[in-house]
């Protein structure tokens, strides 16, 4: 439940930074569509979507925050009329807009993965301390005898 929130949060994170830019990445109209702020809506508006969902989800936040990009451009694309275009903006080829698509799936995932580690507070292992006394493991080292002593012969 807590992931669907997240997803949630986060895809409603993506639509609104795609308005603030009042950027369409699925729209084609020349060079001049790859702008500076095109960039920042294919790369930061996901990356910060994914920090969002991070911040409800916590761990394992870089797999749940793939989800919110891809529903949001889903929706962006499926919603966009192609009758309704003016002259000369056409929508973007279905594999081209399945690249964006992946790259912005991808900084989603960056946005998870730095999300985790802020909440984390680090990342990898922990440290053989902070685990709990029932989970840790103690091997008890036996001391080899001198030469001298016991059975050895």
């Amino acid at each position: 439940m807590i992931a669907c929130a997240a997803v949630l949060l986060g895809a409603a994170v993506n639509y609104a930074g795609d308005r603030l830019l009042n950027v369409r990445l699925e729209i084609y109209f020349g060079i001049s569509t790859f702008s500076p702020t095109w960039v920042l809506d294919l790369i930061l508006v996901p990356f910060v979507s994914g920090l969002a969902v991070s911040a409800v989800y916590g761990l394992g936040a870089k797999i749940v925050a793939n989800f919110a990009p891809m529903l949001v451009r889903v929706y962006s694309y499926v919603t966009l009329d192609s009758a309704s275009l003016p002259e000369g903006v056409t929508m973007l080829p279905l594999g081209f807009w399945v690249l964006l698509t992946i790259v912005a799936i991808e900084a989603a995932a960056m946005g998870g993965f730095v999300g985790e580690i802020f909440i984390k507070k680090t990342y990898g292992r922990r440290p053989k301390h902070l685990f709990h006394k029932r989970y840790s493991v103690e091997k008890d080292v036996v001391e080899p005898a001198a030469k001298g002593e016991g059975g050895e012969k």
